[in-house]
């Protein structure tokens, strides 16, 4: 308990010491939200991978889709390097970039707003952002609080409170730039940590032969009869498993917090070596969290909950706390790592959409446009420090929200994830991802895509979720590409002058 006590306040010690030596860059606003548009290759990859895996991979994803797909389900992991990190970064890396620069735009929101040339979508873009970013905070603040409680014997209640201060402590204090130097930390530990867990985990149960061999020995669950199922190449479930790699790959290419990192990193030279550095995290990361997860079963049945359930969210759990002091240590930091990193670069994207897109709104001119002088020409710098207050005053909000649902938490964390993200990358993804690349997206197309996007996420989980949520992100965000494609067909063009001068950005 001492090392386990004592590596916790030295991590938590060094997360507000950063806060602390970023507090003067985050004095304006593009210093808060964007690091001032200048942050390196190096803590750019470390803040996206830091920020698409966090406990609700750890514990959530790995545990219940490892029981589901035993061993198949390392493939989740490999889908999230391949689709979400290494084509992510060459498809939309450079591109995001040189646009948003180009038109001035610092959120996800924003960018819609003057892209299509409707301040609407901007409005409501922030309102789908802020809704559907609190159900996964509120799944990762339940993932880490799992693991603490196992670590500590702390009661889940305060674990959650006292993970929710101290992420908003530094995030107020230093904004995004103490957030990416503190990522880079975080995935240092994750990166040591998952491989040093596995290696422990396997020990138990005799090495990695043994233990697949004992997967391979396992009956069906359909089918007693039939063995071999949990060690197969696709598993019992090959269709389900291909829904939930959609998800959880694609789904970065549609969501604010990971989008805006490349807003942020400081040219196109360092896109590509942020490629490589990204890729290769979330390999070890997600590969090694799916891959251990695949061997749930060798630990026993999960407990029932009062629905009949088993508990999911109770495998990963069970499969280290049989594991030495020291190691248990090294997981609590890993998933303190993983989840803080996480929980920062929510509260940051929601608290600046909402500052930024509703409360305030610089009226900008597109570029080669001339006005007699923009808001950004004559903004005060008390203004500017206002701004940054609002944000700071929302991160409290919005962090208080999600304790909120934290607190009183659906079932499993694996759906509190699959309801945000198949909102926000089913109505986000196609419109952005086009808008980056085809000059005929329509602005009317973009408002089809959010209803598209949010009405079947919310639609499903009002008739009580007849489709799996997991599986019903998938279809929301695969399906607005058609939807974006047709209604931009059907629909006026935006003015061809206004489009061209977008454009220039890659000229």
């Amino acid at each position: 308990m001492i090392i386990k006590i004592l590596l916790t306040i030295i991590f938590f010690a060094v997360m507000l010491g950063v806060g602390i030596y970023s507090r003067k860059q985050a004095a304006s606003v593009d210093g808060f939200v964007l690091g001032g548009r200048s942050v390196g290759p190096w803590l750019t990859a470390f803040a996206f991978g830091t920020s698409y895996f966090s406990a609700v991979v750890f514990v959530g994803y790995a545990g219940q889709f490892g029981w589901k797909y035993g061993l198949s389900s390392a493939w989740i992991g490999i889908g999230n390097a391949v689709i979400g990190s290494l084509l992510a970064w060459i498809l939309l890396g450079r591109r995001t970039k040189l646009m948003t620069q180009h038109i001035e735009s610092r959120t996800m929101p924003d960018f819609f707003g003057t892209r299509f040339q409707d301040q609407g979508l901007r409005i409501v873009a922030s309102v789908i952002a802020f809704v559907f970013l609190i159900p996964y905070t509120a799944g990762v603040y339940k993932g880490i609080s799992t693991l603490f409680e196992m670590g500590f014997g702390i009661p889940y209640e305060y674990c959650v409170i006292i993970m929710a201060i101290l992420t908003a402590v530094y995030v107020i204090l230093g904004g995004y730039k103490a957030t990416a130097m503190n990522d880079f930390i975080q995935g240092v530990i994750m990166l040591f940590g998952i491989v040093i867990v596995i290696a422990a985990v396997l020990n138990t149960q005799g090495g990695l032969t043994a233990a697949v061999e004992k997967m391979a020995a396992l009956p069906s669950d359909t089918n007693p009869a039939v063995n071999g199922e949990f060690a197969s190449w696709f598993g019992p479930d090959p269709w389900n498993l291909l829904g939930v790699v959609i998800l959880t790959s694609l789904g970065t290419w549609g969501l604010p917090q990971m989008v805006g990192k490349f807003y942020s990193i400081t040219d196109e030279s360092a896109i590509k070596r942020g490629t490589i550095i990204s890729t290769i995290f979330a390999f070890i990361v997600a590969g090694g969290c799916y891959f251990l997860g695949g061997f749930g079963r060798l630990f026993g049945t999960p407990p029932t909950l009062a629905n009949g359930k088993l508990a999911f969210d109770s495998i990963v759990p069970s499969m280290l706390v049989t594991l030495p002091d020291a190691i248990i240590a090294l997981v609590v930091l890993l998933v303190l790592s993983a989840s803080m990193s996480t929980l920062a670069s929510l509260v940051l994207t929601s608290s600046s959409t909402m500052t930024l897109d509703l409360i305030y709104h610089d009226k900008k001119s597109l570029p080669g446009e001339v006005e007699e002088g923009t808001i950004d020409d004559i903004v005060s710098e008390k203004v500017e420090q206002r701004k940054v207050v609002v944000m700071r005053v929302l991160i409290v909000f919005f962090i208080a929200m999600s304790l909120m649902i934290a607190l009183n938490p659906p079932t499993f964390i694996a759906q509190l994830m699959g309801i945000s993200w198949g909102a926000l990358a089913g109505a986000f993804l196609a419109p952005f991802m086009l808008g980056l690349y085809w000059r005929g997206v329509t602005t009317a197309a973009v408002w089809a895509c959010f209803v598209w996007g949010v009405g079947i996420t919310v639609v499903n989980m009002l008739i009580g979720n007849p489709i799996n949520p997991i599986n019903c992100g998938a279809i929301a965000m695969v399906g607005g590409f058609p939807v974006v494609w047709l209604v931009s067909l059907l629909t006026p063009k935006m003015n061809r002058n206004t489009v061209d001068s977008i454009f220039k950005c890659y000229e």
